[in-house]
């Protein structure tokens, strides 16, 4: 019987999200395989969370708690942290000091993909069709008349580091573009403003297994918001994900190519989603999700059983990836 820290938590607007993810990994581990504890992670502390509620406190010195005066380590931290520590790099680097595997992608991975901006020059190296873009640091002056003039109207204002589109503003006019830089700065110390391209949203799940790489079904994302917004993500009703997505088999077979060598070039481990916007002009890539959601109607869930895998057969090949 191994030992599996769900962790879960972090210090983002993606916490909630976050602690029910990691709840839907240990109800579907198989507990005849893997003793498994949900352990929170934030700046407020650290902590073995029981079935009755009780916190245990972590002992980061070797990552381990103590249950009736006996000390669990660790085998292997499943991670479920949507945003930070858990998918921008600090809580993958800490476990490999540990020597804990983990069954996500390592610090390097992690910190790239969170950073929007960042991700999205490197993937155009790669001939991957990306939206143009302008940073502003905070503290930074800008010109909002220059940006809007060379990214157009309708366009886009998010953190760059950040996830299930906190912070995110979908700006149709001038007025808006200040309110909306504001918005996205108070949730991280960088913005993208982003050139908006229309058409339709899906995403890729993949994952390399026993050194096979595996790409799921395509989802097509349709809100019913003006985007995928976090509202569109979590409010029932507020968004169709259809899985299979109803595409052509050429860009079919484009997008899967596309995510599986990402997959490899961005050195991706466990499994992961790409997003995209296909329109008139191509395939635009938009991010990678490398902590992507994990609830019974999250889409690499929904990807995986139309692939013919159940959670527990999911979840426990991301466990058998790393020990």
């Amino acid at each position: 019987m191994k030992n599996i820290a769900i962790v879960c938590g972090g210090d983002s607007g993606e916490f909630e999200i976050s602690i029910k993810s990691a709840q839907v990994v240990k109800n579907n581990l198989n507990p005849k395989l893997y003793n498994s504890m949900i352990v929170v992670v934030s700046k407020k502390g650290w902590y073995g969370l029981l079935e009755d509620g009780t916190h245990l406190d972590v002992d980061k010195n070797d990552f381990s708690v103590q249950v009736d005066g006996r000390k669990i380590k660790f085998d292997v931290a499943f991670n479920a942290v949507h945003g930070e520590p858990g998918e921008n790099g600090p809580l993958s680097g800490y476990l490999e000091l540990m020597g804990i595997p983990c069954t996500s992608s390592d610090l390097t991975t992690c910190a790239l993909t969170f950073h929007k901006d960042f991700c999205k020059r490197v993937v155009a190296s790669y001939d991957v069709k990306v939206s143009p873009s302008v940073l502003i640091n905070k503290g930074d002056a800008y010109d909002a008349d220059e940006i809007i003039n060379q990214l157009g109207l309708p366009l886009f204002v998010k953190p760059t580091c950040n996830g299930s589109s906190v912070g995110v503003t979908k700006v149709k006019t001038a007025e808006q573009f200040v309110p909306a830089v504001e918005t996205a700065m108070a949730a991280g110390n960088q913005v993208m403003c982003e050139k908006f391209v229309d058409g339709r949203e899906f995403g890729c799940g993949a994952m390399c297994y026993k050194g096979k790489m595996m790409v799921f079904p395509l989802t097509e994302i349709c809100s019913k918001n003006e985007f995928f917004d976090y509202e569109a993500k979590y409010t029932a009703g507020k968004c169709d994900e259809i899985t299979p997505a109803q595409v052509d088999e050429d860009l079919e077979i484009e997008i899967k190519a596309t995510t599986a060598m990402l997959y490899e070039k961005l050195e991706c481990k466990g499994f992961v989603r790409m997003d995209y916007i296909v329109s008139d002009e191509g395939v635009f890539f938009i991010e990678a999700n490398i902590v992507p959601g994990m609830s019974d109607a999250s889409i690499i869930p929904s990807q995986a059983r139309c692939f013919g895998l159940t959670l527990e057969q999911l979840f426990g090949m991301a466990i058998e990836n790393v020990l």
